[in-house]
């Protein structure tokens, strides 16, 4: 296999906007929206330079690279912290039980309060994969060198991570969510704020949506039926989330009504099972499949790899993996079973 994970840099404006175009709306950390992109890959360039090690306002973007052809075939991000730039809010889903002794009846009705709960949360987010690359495990290559990068900076994130995973769409490109709640009191459409909240942010939010919790008995059944689900292209990624030991708390996105996930970032399995050592040989014929990486920041890579690791913690790694690491006998590499 000739892909690798790699840092972003500013030359990938090009093939992150094409990306961005194929992504059909919604994906608001990937909008086709070429100055956005230019200050998102201008902000992982500062932080992959950043020397300090501690959290932040900081994005890193991640990109699959085919280096047999040089072309782009994915990109994933994480944030450091969210909460810094604006205010990161959620709907939180909730239960009221009341109940009438005249009537002998108890009645739970359900509830979206507004909160921001999450604040101070790393999050990974931003995973799109070329629909010319859907196979192979490039997925879960995208999704699973993000731990392993966190591992390698630990100290630049924090004890939890969210991951946001896209509500439903319908075929219009609207969102059934957006449409029964939000859009009331917007004047605009699900497209139209997506994009706003893209490129502005979501202060906007804060300063036009009601505060006071809704009923979703309330809602038009479009949009409660939609609520906590991700979109159809998500479920894989949903399953990915919670192989990895992400879990639904009940809050949703405020835009499409999408599930949020969550982790103890230490708890997290390609983080935990993680294990460090030392490349003794570049040709190993046989040993455990893995991803593996190594490098910190700009240097970061990771890939897929043939792995002969001892007791020791030393190990061999096939060639192939060791010319896209760029590693050598003496070398550390990182890696977890795939």
């Amino acid at each position: 296999m000739s892909f690798v994970i790699r840092p972003s840099r500013p030359s990938d404006i090009d093939s992150l906007y094409d990306m961005a175009k194929l992504t059909g709306g919604g994906f608001t950390n990937l909008p086709a929206d070429r100055p956005s992109l230019t200050d998102k890959l201008a902000r992982s360039a500062e932080a992959f330079g950043k020397t300090e090690e501690s959290g932040g306002d900081d994005l890193y973007v991640l990109i699959l690279e085919d280096v047999s052809t040089g072309k782009v075939a994915g990109t994933a991000q994480i944030f450091s912290q969210v909460g810094q730039r604006w205010p990161f809010y959620s709907y939180r889903l909730g239960v009221l039980s009341q109940t009438s002794k005249e009537l002998d009846r108890t009645f739970r009705a359900e509830m979206l309060t507004l909160t921001t709960d999450y604040e101070g949360y790393s999050e990974v987010g931003g995973l799109f994969l070329h629909p010319r690359e859907r196979a192979g495990g490039l997925g879960l290559l995208l999704a699973r060198s993000r731990y392993l990068f966190i591992r390698q900076h630990r100290a630049r994130f924090g004890n939890r991570v969210l991951a946001e995973l896209r509500g439903v769409i319908d075929e219009a490109g609207g969102s059934p969510f957006w449409d029964g709640l939000a859009g009331k009191f917007f004047g605009m459409n699900f497209q139209e704020a997506d994009a706003f909240n893209a490129v502005h942010g979501n202060q906007f939010i804060a300063d036009l949506m009601p505060k006071h919790p809704i009923y979703t008995a309330m809602l038009p059944e479009t949009a409660r039926s939609v609520i906590g689900l991700p979109h159809p292209s998500g479920r894989a990624a949903m399953r990915m989330l919670e192989n990895e030991g992400f879990r639904y708390e009940g809050y949703i996105d405020i835009f499409d009504g999408g599930p949020t996930m969550a982790a103890s970032i230490d708890d997290i399995h390609a983080i935990r099972d993680a294990a460090d050592a030392t490349v003794v040989g570049t040709n190993a014929q046989e040993g455990l499949n893995v991803l593996a990486a190594t490098g910190r920041l700009a240097d970061f890579r990771a890939c897929y790899a043939l792995a002969d690791v001892d007791t020791d913690g030393k190990a061999g790694v096939d060639r192939a993996a060791a010319d896209l690491l760029g590693v050598n006998p003496g070398d550390t590499i990182t890696f977890v079973a795939r």
